[in-house]
């Protein structure tokens, strides 16, 4: 692909891309939008070719959405092998969790990754468990980081042209700060970050609460990388 043009008019997923400001917004780890907006890629067995596609929230949450469209595809079997990578921008709530849980159990050949931009209702401690379970699953849940970013503008966004890499730069410390409490989750740990917004209308902000139990299980590295310890 050119840098001196936008996505090729022959690309075959040009139709199911998002636009820049949709991408913009959705995926911004500073704003608590309450609408998800999900880009994924499926991989076909031992095949090289990667389908395409995104999906945002109905009446129901987008996993459910996307679950139930792949299982009512004709060529979807139990025995199918296939990966699966998901780049979403709220992690899977509880509910979500127990759902994508047991399309794996039912579905043994796929494998799932699951790369998020904040974590949905973090303090919750049935949406930390749902996340603890989906792990225990083999499903791989990262947070997103700058490389995720700049892939997903580069094949899921109908970007202008000469914009290849013109990808929006989010603040580093968010990203940093979910990484951190995705560990505190995993690993069964009480949360240490806290995100409040006084005003509707105005960014949030965070308070990040350490306990003696943090520093004793968490790698150090995670904590250095905050630039806050």
């Amino acid at each position: 692909m050119s840098c001196e043009t936008g996505p090729a008019v022959v690309d075959p997923t040009l139709r199911r891309r998002i636009e820049p400001h949709e991408f913009t917004v959705f995926f911004d780890p500073t704003q608590l939008r309450k609408e998800t907006c999900l880009l994924y890629e499926i991989r076909w067995g031992g095949r090289h070719r990667i389908w395409r596609h995104t999906g945002q929230n109905t009446n129901k949450h987008v996993e459910i959405n996307f679950i139930e469209k792949i299982t009512s595809e004709r060529y979807f079997h139990p025995s199918t092998r296939c990966s699966i990578t998901w780049f979403s921008s709220w992690s899977p709530c509880a509910d979500c969790s127990k759902a994508i849980k047991e399309f794996l159990r039912q579905h043994p050949n796929v494998t799932l990754f699951i790369y998020v931009a904040r974590l949905y209702y973090h303090v919750d401690q049935q949406n930390r468990q749902g996340l603890r379970d989906l792990v225990s699953s083999g499903v791989i849940i990262q947070i997103m980081t700058e490389q995720e970013y700049s892939y997903c503008w580069k094949n899921f966004v109908n970007y202008p042209p000469s914009s290849e890499v013109n990808w929006p730069r989010y603040p580093n410390l968010w990203m940093k700060l979910y990484i951190l409490e995705l560990y505190c989750i995993i690993l069964g740990l009480p949360p240490c970050l806290k995100i409040l917004r006084r005003h509707q209308h105005e960014p949030p902000y965070f308070t990040l609460t350490l306990q003696y139990c943090h520093y004793q299980r968490i790698p150090p590295y995670i904590f250095w990388a905050t630039g806050l310890i």
